[in-house]
């Protein structure tokens, strides 16, 4: 897989296997209530997964995962042609795999809380409650129309009813495609009409922060865009009354007349559990495709041995199900091991800077996973908001979706964690389908480095490759990282382009471009680019150079101080006129300064 998409440094990911840092408290038992899993040190299972990927993933697989009919082969993957397969010829459902069989066994277990907008309002949910929910809501769908491999649409907050209609999709073999419901209704049209969706779930509105989002509205003005869509089901987030048209369906209604009861679909491994588009700033939207088996068996096994998720934890990840956090460490992997997941509906600071830790305190949570904008966010406001809290509960504490930087770390170590819990940096993307590199699992008492995420995951083969592709040996060298073998979890292609999925991830990336905002007061330009390509050949490697640079006033970043790169490579590649969706922009009108800024470069460099 091609390093453009790792998207980090090197240093960050694998800096730990270099240096020598901070001692991390506490290793997670590596799989330890699976009999079946390898035997042997951390470092002997890397190596088994590394040298035979069969070996190691097959046991497993047929531990950890419920199988209507045995798989015949581990697997069939050729990265030169884009060939993903695990676990073939085995049939299985992903709902019996996280809800029946854990029924079976301890029916009033709690399988989520679902921590409302409101503190102190949470509700659970147990697995005989969430299946019997889920199978309410496969029945609807078949009635309305619903077949195996239909797609439908799901945009809806964190909530109970969202994670049941995942599953209910999943029960009768449709393909799930969840979009974050705070994408504008032009977002959301793309990717409904990119899947294809037949159906659309959603809620009259939405909760969060103390104001209501008028989610409906915005799928009326989607749905109108969307000739693929037969019925919108509307489920009630609130008790106030929206507008219903012909479309429209009361789902909470239309449930009460099902049965709690739905036939599991038996599915092929390789068949789509569901779809999950990037980043939404991209022209044509990017539609990822996850499997049924590999998916869920790696998203389980990164729930345990990275998290040290033990049976009776109460499980805290703050993520939204839109994005693919939600999905393998909300839904799928905490449900497949039998865990308490917490659903998070509300933000960070409502009501106050210290709602996480009042609902660490309140809901007793022993992992807690967030992401490094929000402890940013926490920063700025006094330590107080954190101690006032008890947080002995916690033991484990992960960061995700970017780089964390050394202040939030100690922060998060230091006064949230008390200096005593596991911390863990996990790197991995939409694309792999679950943590790749994390400092945990390791060997006993390895190091855990600041800001690093350290480790590779079980079956997970980082290379280093310089710019012809050559893999490059030795302990003292810098290239592109690569991953040089498939993995159970990751993504099999990008729905209804595969050529597109080869081009994005198999093969070497185009020159790099690099755009910089200079200080004010910052003297000659060129010598300020002069020194820059100089510092990045010292302190990274000469293959990081960038080609060429641009000096510009500002770049084009999100309201949550995202830089939108795919902005700027459409503009580098000629791409400037199918921008896409632009309206999570802070500033839109940065464009037309980038866009004036590169045509002038252009007319300087044409002129030499």
């Amino acid at each position: 897989m091609a390093a453009r998409c790792l998207g980090c440094g090197v240093g960050r990911l694998l800096g730990g296997l270099r240096g020598v840092g901070a001692r991390g408290p506490g290793v997670p038992r590596l799989w330890s209530s699976a009999p079946a899993a390898p035997p042997g040190s951390y470092q002997e299972r890397i190596a088994l997964a590394a040298r035979e990927p069969a070996a190691f993933w097959g046991p497993l697989a047929k531990d950890v995962l419920v199988w209507d009919t045995p798989y015949h082969t581990v697997s069939d993957c050729d990265f030169r042609s884009g060939k993903i397969g695990w676990f073939l010829g085995g049939q299985l459902n992903v709902s019996v795999n996280c809800l029946d069989q854990h029924v079976q066994k301890s029916p009033e277990s709690v399988a989520l809380i679902w921590e409302r907008d409101e503190p102190g309002t949470a509700v659970r949910i147990t697995y005989r409650e969430l299946l019997e929910t889920t199978c309410r809501l496969a029945n609807t769908l078949k009635r309305h129309g619903v077949c195996r491999g239909d797609r439908v649409a799901i945009y809806m907050p964190v909530s109970p009813m969202a994670v049941a209609a995942m599953l209910a999709c999943a029960r009768i073999g449709a393909v799930h495609t969840v979009i974050f419901a705070g994408f504008s209704a032009g977002s959301l049209a793309g990717r409904i009409n990119d899947a294809k969706c037949k159906v659309l779930i959603t809620f009259n509105q939405g909760l969060r922060g103390g104001r209501v989002v008028e989610l409906k509205r915005i799928v009326d003005e989607a749905v109108k865009l969307c000739p693929s869509i037969q019925h919108v089901l509307v489920a009630h987030r609130t008790d106030n009354k929206v507008p219903m048209g012909n479309l429209d369906i009361p789902l909470e209604q239309e449930m009460a007349k099902e049965e709690p009861v739905c036939a599991p679909e038996s599915m092929g491994s390789e068949d789509t559990l569901f779809l999950l588009y990037t980043s939404g700033s991209t022209g044509k939207p990017k539609g990822l495709v996850h499997t049924q088996a590999g998916y869920l068996l790696y998203a389980a096994l990164t729930h345990r041995l990275v998290f040290d998720y033990r049976p009776g934890d109460i499980f805290g990840c703050m993520a939204d199900i839109g994005w693919i956090t939600g999905h393998s460490y909300v839904v799928y992997g905490p449900l497949c091991n039998g865990a308490t997941s917490v659903l998070f509906e509300s933000t960070p600071v409502y009501p106050d800077a210290g709602r996480y830790w009042e609902t660490v305190q309140r809901l007793k949570i022993n992992q807690f996973y967030g992401a490094p904008t929000a402890f940013r966010l926490l920063l700025k406001h006094s330590d107080s908001w954190v101690k006032k809290y008890d947080r002995s509960s916690l033991r484990t504490l992960g960061s995700v979706g970017e780089p964390i930087n050394h202040e939030a770390w100690e922060w998060l170590h230091q006064v949230v964690g008390d200096g005593r819990c596991t911390l863990v940096d996990t790197w991995w993307q939409t694309e792999t389908g679950g943590i790749c590199i994390s400092p945990r699992p390791s060997e006993e008492g390895a190091n855990i480095l600041p800001c690093m995420a350290m480790r590779p995951l079980f079956g997970i083969v980082p290379v280093l490759m310089d710019e012809k592709g050559k893999v490059l040996e030795g302990g003292d060298v810098s290239g592109a990282l690569c991953l040089s073998q498939a993995w159970p979890g990751m993504a099999r292609t990008i729905y209804g382009d595969h050529q597109r999925f080869i081009d994005a991830y198999f093969k070497a990336f185009p020159a790099a471009f690099a755009f910089i905002v200079l200080k004010d007061g910052t003297g000659d330009v060129d010598v300020v680019v002069k020194e820059l390509r100089s510092v990045v050949a010292d302190k990274i490697a000469k293959y990081a150079v960038p080609d060429q640079v641009l000096v510009v006033k500002r770049l084009p970043k999100t309201r949550s101080g995202k830089v939108m790169r795919r902005l700027l490579r459409k503009i580098v590649t000629g791409q400037a006129q199918d921008l896409g969706d632009t309206t999570t922009l802070e500033d839109p009108s940065v464009i037309s300064e980038i866009l004036s800024a590169y045509q002038e470069y252009k007319d300087k460099r044409g002129a030499l």
